[in-house]
């Protein structure tokens, strides 16, 4: 289920932490933590009421997930644009996947619900958010592909919007990898087809200036933590736009392999113009 991807040009070379950079990530640390963790613990004291009225369908928490989202942008200075609408129609979010942030990035404008590694779920903070958003986790095992695919068809026929990042791993943000056509064959299952949609979403971030255009991206061996306190400390931050692109209706695509291919060019047509214009300012 997932690659690591590592570059050949290895990690950025960041700027080294001065005392003005580790007080910048104090004043930006603490009222994230303090906002995201506040917000938790009142979804999951709201998820007390929701879940015996609502069941599944969780109509009120989200809202909460997406405040957190919209006003982590905020409290970091990262600029943040939306270009494109999300589709109304019901189905899943396909899209790049770049950083820790494109959680954020990818709930703000919209309630969805992530489709991830398991190792995830044991992660310190981002695990405990996951598990509380309703992320699926999915085990790298063969053995248990029958029932994860069940598990995501039932979740989508009850109207979940699941978001799949189907490189299967984060890269530096410059590229995008071959999709895996095997994470769509929950879709093509019978009664889905008719009635849910696919979306391509193209996150591209712009790194502060002066950084590399890499700055944003996580990957390979990165650690959570240094990657987190190199944002939080940068001087001056970049943006993240998310590009929603047309849906394209499962009935119209023949296979999940037609699939994978025609949302992995709509996905990385904007990113590869991204980087092309990076290296051409460079």
């Amino acid at each position: 289920m997932s690659r690591t991807w590592h570059s050949e040009d290895g990690p950025p070379a960041f700027q080294p932490l001065t005392p003005a950079g580790v007080i910048r990530a104090v004043m930006r640390g603490v009222p994230l933590a303090i906002n995201t963790f506040g917000c938790l613990a009142l979804l999951l004291l709201l998820r007390l009421i929701e879940g015996p009225v609502f069941g599944a369908h969780r109509p009120l928490t989200p809202q909460i997930t997406r405040y957190v989202c919209r006003s982590a942008f905020l409290i970091l200075g990262m600029g943040y644009r939306v270009e494109g609408r999300p589709m109304t129609a019901a189905g899943a979010v396909v899209a790049n996947h770049v950083s820790w942030l494109d959680i954020f990035a990818l709930n703000a404008p919209q309630p969805v619900y992530f489709v991830s590694k398991s190792e995830v779920a044991e992660w310190p903070g981002i695990g405990w958010l996951a598990r509380a958003t309703g992320t699926i986790f999915i085990r790298r095992d063969r053995r248990d592909a029958a029932a994860q695919k069940s598990l995501l068809g039932s979740r989508l026929a009850e109207g979940h919007k699941l978001v799949f990042f189907p490189e299967g791993t984060s890269t530096d943000g410059r590229r995008v990898l071959d999709f895996q056509s095997t994470l769509f064959a929950a879709f093509f299952e019978d009664g889905l087809v008719e009635r849910l949609s696919l979306q391509p979403v193209s996150l591209v971030y712009e790194a502060p200036e002066g950084q590399d255009p890499r700055f944003y991206g996580w990957w390979g061996d990165m650690s959570f933590e240094g990657h987190l306190l190199r944002v939080l400390s940068a001087r001056r931050q970049g943006r993240v736009r998310v590009i929603f692109h047309a849906p394209m209706a499962l009935s119209e695509l023949p296979d999940r392999k037609a699939a994978a291919r025609q949302l992995h060019a709509r996905v990385a047509q904007p990113v590869a113009q991204s980087a092309g214009k990076a290296i051409a300012d460079g």
